[in-house]
């Protein structure tokens, strides 16, 4: 009888593989290829005596904007 009248809870299913294995190279890819872009950028044009300020600027900006906009994924 009390065997019964225990509630059975559904187990959580298992992420897919693509969102175990895919997703993370990809967003990795896709991060990274991102800041080269912004570093090489930073760097094409120097603006006399910026040095590495220049580039730490680019790369801060560009993590903050991508925290911003992507935050809540």
């Amino acid at each position: 009888q009390e065997v019964m009248d225990m509630e059975v809870k559904p187990q959580p299913s298992r992420p897919h593989w693509y969102e175990l294995h895919v997703q993370p190279c990809l967003a990795e890819l896709l991060g990274t290829a991102l800041f080269i872009f912004i570093g090489c950028l930073a760097v094409l044009e120097d603006s006399g005596g910026t040095g590495r300020l220049q580039p730490a600027l680019a790369h801060g900006l560009a993590l903050g904007v991508t925290v911003t906009i992507l935050g809540d994924i």
